[in-house]
């Protein structure tokens, strides 16, 4: 099974038979059958038929349309979820306070531990490199967690050992490459380019794995409710941001896979369409790639652990059982 990226602007995707055809100025471009398709990620501005729609619908494979930038725009489902017992329960849950904290504390300790991971694996792989100022407060902070009583206090927090974090992150990258902080809507330099592109297409498919368990994708535990906002996707994503998104950055940069001169320039920092190409498969591989996880003791890979983790979330809800986030391998 495989995940479809569609990137050529301008495109038409048509079905013809068991297959999708993608097509521009009536020449193919490619051509798969549906049943090795997993998922299709639409960007910007690509056609699909009615007849495509209809085969999408009809083999269930989930559909994400994407801004050009990697924005999500939304999904193609066919209907919503049956599983109405679980999401009454997460309804319940979420009215729980003391379930709610204590969710919650989970995942921001397993935030802070998996930067810390980060941080450590690059400072063995890199024995002149040292950043335990970083290292000491971001222990500190996770020594505070089981104190915070509220949400508010806990994601004050969590906020503060993620700018912690992105500080000791940017001096991880080598060369001339320059990263003081986070930016985003627009990112602005070529490393948060990618950070955005990444967490984009994460937080599409965390959305798509509560929808299809049969959660509420809009009402999370450690996000609040907002309007718009798939608080529950982010809680999910939440787990797998730095071992899945800010390790593969860091990776293509320092290997110069990309560099700077992939991206433009103008109200923002944007990829160049090649590169992007480039980064869209460098993440497949590492979400296909498998390995054997600490974290459940088996051969697996990031996308199946994604799986995993919402169903065992799905049961904490349903039963009150303990919750175990994932951790960034070390």
């Amino acid at each position: 099974m495989t995940s479809l990226y569609l990137t050529e602007q301008g495109s038409v995707v048509r079905q013809t038979g068991d297959r999708l055809i993608v097509c521009r100025n009536g020449e193919p471009l490619a051509e798969l059958p549906l049943l090795k398709i997993e998922r299709v990620i639409v960007f910007g501005h690509v056609h699909l038929t009615t007849g495509a729609i209809s085969a999408l619908l009809r083999h269930g494979i989930d559909t994400t349309f994407l801004s050009w930038h990697g924005r999500l725009k939304g999904r193609l489902v066919p209907l919503e979820s049956k599983n109405i017992p679980l999401r009454l329960a997460q309804y319940e849950r979420t009215r729980d306070q003391q379930f709610t904290i204590g969710l919650a504390r989970k995942i921001v300790a397993a935030k802070v531990q998996s930067s810390l991971r980060v941080i450590q694996r690059y400072r063995r792989n890199h024995p002149d490199w040292d950043d335990q100022e970083a290292i000491f407060a971001l222990e500190q902070v996770l020594g505070s967690i089981d104190r915070a009583v509220t949400l508010d206090s806990l994601r004050g927090l969590e906020g503060h050992a993620a700018s912690i974090y992105f500080s000791s992150y940017g001096r991880m990258f080598r060369r001339s490459l320059r990263f003081d902080k986070r930016s985003r809507r627009p990112p602005r330099d070529p490393i948060n380019a990618a950070l955005s592109l990444g967490y984009s297409l994460l937080f599409g498919e965390a959305v798509a794995v509560v929808s299809s368990i049969g959660f509420d994708p809009y009402l999370g535990f450690l996000h609040a409710p907002d309007y718009g906002r798939c608080s529950l996707a982010l809680d999910l994503m939440e787990e797998f941001r730095a071992a899945i998104v800010d390790r593969l950055v860091l990776t293509l940069f320092n290997n110069e896979v990309l560099l700077p001169e992939d991206f433009t320039t103008g109200e923002g920092v944007w990829f160049s369409p090649e590169a992007k190409k480039r980064f869209l498969s460098e993440y497949e591989g590492v979400m296909q790639r498998a390995f054997i996880s600490r974290h459940t003791g088996h051969r697996t890979t990031f996308r199946r652990l994604l799986w995993g983790q919402a169903e065992h979330l799905a049961e904490t809800v349903k039963t009150g059982s303990a919750y175990t986030p994932y951790v960034a391998e070390p």
